[in-house]
C-alpha cells in the first residue's frame, strides 16, 4: 500500500468526511490500490447493523428512508446511506443522484449520504456495495441504510450485503404482490405497506399476512398426506414434532406506514430493532456475515481468475481468433478451454504440493 493510501485509511479512521468521500470514490471506480484500502478497513469494522431496503419503484423508499434516517438521528445514532440507482448507459453513472426526496437531514453531518450506480448489475446492488459498507461502517457510523433500485426478484443480491431487509409495496398493487410470490418475499424481514392512508390497505395488508403465513408453512391447504407436522423436522420417540431452538424461525412483520408524513416510522424501526434481537440472541447474525463473507471470497476469486484467463486469451491470440480456429474445425470449444486453463491449473497444482 502507497502511503497515499495509508493516509487516506488513517483520516477516514480519524473521521475525515472527506476522506470517507474518496475511498467510497475510489471503491466504486475500481481504482488503483482500493482494495489495499478495503483490506485495510476490515479489521476495522463489523459493528454497525446493515439495513436494506427494496421494493417497486414509486413505493416511496427514498421518502421512507429519509424518515427512518431522521428517526435514527433523533435517537443520537449515527447514519450512512447508500442509494443504490440505476446506471447510465452512456456514463455508467446513477441516474438517479439527486434524490431530492431525501431531504430531512441535509446539512447534518453525521448522516452521510451516497448514491451508487447499479452498473447493469442483476439485483440492483454493484459489485462495489459491500466494500462501501465496509468503509462506512469502518468510519464509526451506528446504521447503514441501502436502498435498491427496485428491480423485482432480482434484488435478492440485497440479502449478502444487508442484515435485515424491509421490502416495500403499495396499497391494493396487485402487481407488487404478484412480484412478492415470484420470489422477492423469501428476502423480507419486514414488509411495509407504504402509502397507508390510501384505499385497499387493509387487503394488501391481509393478502401479505397470508403470504407469510404460507412461507412458513408451505404444506397448508394441500392434502399431502402429512398431518399437524412437517416430516423432515426432527421428531421425538412418540413420533411429535420436538422442539429444537436450531429450527426457530423468524416470522416477518408487517407495518402500515405513510412515509411523507412520518406516520408508522417508529413502528418499522422497532420491528427491525426486534429482528436484530433475533439475529443477535439465536446466531442467525453470524451465519448471516459468514455466508456473505463466503459468496464475497467466492465473487473475488472468480473476477480474478476471469482477470487471469483474460490475459492468457489474448496471448494466444484472442477469444475471436480461436473462435475463428473452432468455426475452421481446426480445434473445437473444450479443447480451447482446457488449453487455456491448463496452465492455471498446474500452477495451483504446483503451489499445493
Amino acid at each position: 500500500m502507497s502511503q497515499v493510501e495509508r493516509d487516506l485509511v488513517e483520516d477516514l479512521l480519524g473521521g475525515s468526511h472527506r476522506a470517507l468521500a474518496r475511498v467510497i470514490t475510489k471503491i466504486e471506480n475500481r481504482s488503483p490500490g482500493y482494495r489495499d484500502i478495503v483490506s485495510a478497513l476490515h479489521d476495522h469494522a463489523g459493528t454497525a447493523e446493515v439495513i436494506g431496503v427494496t421494493g417497486s419503484p414509486g413505493a416511496g423508499k427514498s421518502t421512507l428512508v429519509d424518515k427512518v434516517v431522521k428517526q435514527y438521528r433523533d435517537r443520537g445514532e449515527t447514519v450512512g446511506v447508500i442509494a443504490v440507482d440505476p446506471s447510465s448507459p452512456y456514463t455508467g453513472g446513477a441516474v438517479l443522484g439527486d434524490r431530492i426526496r431525501m431531504a430531512s437531514n441535509v446539512g447534518d453531518m453525521d448522516v452521510f449520504f451516497r448514491s451508487m450506480s447499479a452498473r447493469g448489475r442483476l439485483g440492483g446492488l454493484s459489485t462495489a456495495t459491500s466494500d462501501a459498507v465496509t468503509a462506512l461502517d469502518a468510519f464509526g457510523k451506528d446504521r447503514i441504510v441501502i436502498e435498491t433500485v427496485g428491480a423485482g426478484q432480482n434484488e435478492i443480491d440485497i440479502v449478502r450485503t444487508a442484515d435485515s431487509v424491509v421490502v416495500l409495496v403499495q396499497p391494493a398493487s396487485g402487481d407488487d404482490v404478484q412480484m412478492l410470490k415470484a420470489g422477492i418475499l423469501e428476502i423480507g424481514d419486514v414488509f411495509v405497506v407504504n402509502k397507508a392512508d390510501m384505499d385497499g390497505t387493509a387487503r394488501t395488508v391481509a393478502e401479505l399476512e397470508e403470504m407469510i403465513h404460507l412461507r412458513g408453512d408451505p404444506m397448508k391447504n394441500l392434502d399431502t398426506g402429512h398431518h399437524g407436522f412437517d416430516a423432515t423436522e426432527p421428531t421425538a420417540a412418540n413420533g411429535e414434532p420436538e422442539s429444537d431452538d436450531e429450527h426457530e424461525s423468524w416470522t416477518p412483520e408487517v407495518v402500515e406506514t405513510v412515509a411523507t408524513a412520518g406516520d408508522g416510522v417508529d413502528d418499522l424501526v422497532e420491528a427491525l430493532a426486534a429482528h436484530r434481537r433475533f439475529m443477535e440472541e439465536s446466531g442467525r447474525l453470524r451465519e448471516k456475515a459468514q455466508t456473505r463473507y463466503a459468496e464475497e471470497i467466492r465473487r473475488l476469486i472468480q473476477s480474478d481468475l476471469s482477470d487471469l484467463v483474460g490475459r492468457e486469451l489474448d496471448a494466444r491470440g484472442g477469444v475471436d481468433a480461436l473462435a475463428a480456429a473452432v468455426v475452421d474445425r481446426e480445434t473445437d470449444p473444450y479443447t480451447v478451454a482446457d488449453d487455456v486453463i491448463t496452465p492455471v491449473r498446474e500452477c495451483l497444482d504446483d503451489e499445493r504440493t
